[in-house]
């Protein structure tokens, strides 16, 4: 394990010790889960982009014509 020292203004020390207590979780966690969060959203988008440019609208619309038009089931339904 790693260990990293970052500085913070006092603000935002003060938002994360109070949201790690709400999560009865230590700061060091919630720092972690936090920044594990955020890598995630980054490597997601890049993902998608990447896929993107293979993507095809033709496939894309060749794809949906083969779904039935049925209507939803009752609990597929929004309220």
């Amino acid at each position: 394990m790693t260990t990293l020292s970052v500085r913070l203004p006092e603000s935002l020390h003060k938002g994360i010790q109070e949201a790690a207590k709400r999560d009865g979780i230590s700061i060091n966690q919630f720092i972690t889960v936090a920044v594990a969060e955020k890598l995630s959203a980054l490597l997601t988008e890049e993902y998608l982009e990447a896929r993107a440019v293979h993507g095809s609208r033709d496939a894309y619309n060749a794809a949906l014509a083969e779904v039935p038009d049925v209507e939803a089931d009752e609990y597929d339904k929004r309220s």
